[in-house]
């Protein structure tokens, strides 16, 4: 049977080419790995990868692309609007075909040690792969961030699972781990005020006691001269797209604020956005075996 696995690793290089390529090129051209898309963004100043391929293949490029990024990221000097702690910041994997959940999880950690050992680098398991219930949520794990973690990482309750206790001095920590298909979603908003989309991030996250498999941040796009929700979708079946949506809209004109626009960054699931066209549309008994692209490529 055929294995895949997508993995989706989060590199702190959103602006400069030369080395975004640099980090990129590991997935190209590779036998049993398929670079499906990579997405930078200045003002986070983040890279985001999308990568399928077969364990063995995927580890590979995982960890050279790794080892690219740890070379060219300085991340005493880097600054961006996303939280982070690392160059490679995080690194999960996601059963595609083929492939149970223990399996990714296996393959996170092989990733994981194989990383700390190859780079002197701290490394954290997360979501499925934790190895304690505190390290499960990545905002967690992440807390503090690189300024943060150099005394953090000296905590008995955040001894990285593989690594030094202590954090490399230019690439940081990083997060590996196993997970199901998340959706990064942003939301920008009509004013500059960073605290109105604070606010609504609040008001959204479940962290807060808003939507379940919702996890929120308000980002300040300086160069736009607007405001941002920065939205991670842990799963899109349980809370939709829609939900959240209509919910910052809701928040938004409490504030007196429009929504200006949304982005999506890196791939989504197709169910995704049928459910959503679904309820916009007031479509009934919906099918996904609708959609004309689904039975050509079945």
């Amino acid at each position: 049977m055929t294995q895949i696995l997508e993995s989706v690793p989060n590199f702190s290089e959103g602006r400069d080419l030369e080395k975004i390529e640099r980090i990129v090129q590991p997935f190209r051209g590779r036998e049993g790995v398929k670079l499906l898309d990579y997405h930078r963004d200045e003002d986070h100043n983040r890279c985001v990868v999308t990568v399928v391929g077969a364990p063995e293949p995927l580890k590979a490029a995982v960890l050279e692309s790794m080892a690219a990024a740890i070379a060219v990221i300085d991340m005493r000097t880097h600054k961006g609007q996303h939280p982070r702690m690392g160059a490679v910041d995080v690194v999960p994997f996601i059963p595609v075909k083929g492939v149970a959940m223990p399996e990714a999880v296996d393959l996170s950690r092989q990733v994981a040690e194989a990383a700390a050992r190859k780079f002197n680098l701290p490394i954290f398991l997360y979501e499925e792969s934790a190895t304690a219930a505190h390290r499960r949520n990545l905002a967690e794990v992440r807390k503090g961030q690189f300024e943060g973690m150099a005394e953090k990482i000296k905590l008995a309750a955040w001894k990285p699972d593989f690594g030094p206790a202590e954090i490399h001095p230019s690439a940081g920590a990083t997060a590996v781990g196993a997970r199901m298909p998340l959706i990064a979603y942003n939301v920008n908003l009509g004013t500059a005020n960073l605290e109105i989309a604070n606010d609504i991030a609040r008001k959204i996250r479940h962290l807060s006691g808003g939507l379940r498999y919702c996890k929120a941040l308000g980002i300040d796009l300086k160069d736009r001269g607007i405001v941002q929700v920065s939205i991670n979708m842990t799963d899109y079946t349980r809370t939709a797209l829609y939900r959240v949506f209509e919910l910052i809209r809701i928040e938004a004109r409490r504030w007196g604020v429009p929504v200006v626009g949304s982005e999506i960054v890196g791939l989504v699931p197709m169910g995704a956005l049928i459910d959503t066209a679904a309820y916009y549309l007031q479509l009934e008994n919906f099918k996904t075996e609708q959609v004309l692209e689904s039975r050509i490529y079945e």
